[in-house]
């Protein structure tokens, strides 16, 4: 079976949905069968590399112990849009260890998969 790259895009924020979970499931699953995709934040999804997260409005866990995880599994680092940083007003300092900023429309042409959550 011929090997595909694979970029899972997180865009939704890590609480009232469960897109970053489900995007954090497929990257696993992905790895799981010898293939870690590439994972990438962007929009209100670059809030799951938040490191002080708190508990959702309904108790929803945040993500930051999951994506800390992602290591194990040799989904690293995790890339992030900068322009969805800039106008969120994010501080690179605030984010999770292993994160790096990277361009999207690269990341997108070089991939042969893409997945958005």
């Amino acid at each position: 079976m011929e090997s595909k790259s694979i970029l899972v895009i997180v865009r939704h924020p890590p609480h009232g949905s469960s897109w970053v979970r489900e995007g954090l499931e497929t990257a696993l699953v992905g790895a799981a069968l010898g293939q870690p995709p590439t994972l990438l934040f962007s929009g209100d999804g670059v809030l799951a590399l938040l490191a002080q997260q708190q508990r959702g409005a309904l108790g929803q866990k945040g993500s930051a112990a999951m994506l800390e995880g992602l290591s194990l599994y040799d989904i690293e680092p995790l890339w992030y849009d900068q322009y969805s940083f800039e106008s969120r007003g994010i501080d690179v300092e605030q984010l999770i260890p292993g994160c790096q900023q990277g361009c999207i429309a690269e990341m997108i042409a070089r991939h042969d998969v893409v997945m958005s959550f």
